[in-house]
């Protein structure tokens, strides 16, 4: 009898990859790995800095989207898959220096969105992702 493949997760619109949610670093990369196309390198890089830039940083899937936060101090920032992008949501972002560039209908919450030929700051990320991480974080 052969053995069963997992099935391919499924990409819900704007290719958002659907991962079930849990707590850990498994969920975030089973989301990374499902990321289609040039994504997944690209969210496997923002991953390692998140995770140099913050040591011990607590991290789960919810609503299809890695979150990353302190252990009972809450959430700092998420990850989104759209069709043409990466949205990077900073919960905290108008507190960030300097503000990332995107604007949010929430008035706190600023994003980062990185396109595939993108040429993008690793140091001015892994800046915000520091600060972000010694702000109140949300609760979700």
């Amino acid at each position: 009898m052969a053995e069963k493949k997992p099935a391919d997760p499924v990409l819900l619109s704007g290719s958002n990859p659907q991962i079930a949610k849990g707590e850990g670093d498994a969920p975030i990369q089973a989301y990374i790995a499902a990321m289609p196309g040039w994504k997944s390198a690209v969210g496997r890089r923002i991953d390692a800095l998140i995770e140099v830039s913050v040591p011990g940083v607590h991290k789960a899937v919810k609503w299809n989207s890695p979150f990353y936060g302190i252990k009972g101090e809450g959430w700092f920032l998420s990850l989104h898959c759209f069709t043409r992008y990466i949205k990077i949501a900073f919960f905290r972002g108008r507190s960030l220096d300097p503000v990332p560039p995107v604007g949010s209908k929430s008035g706190d919450t600023r994003y980062f969105h990185i396109h595939e030929d993108d040429e993008w700051d690793e140091a001015l990320l892994a800046c915000w992702v520091k600060q972000a991480s010694l702000l109140p974080g949300e609760r979700m």
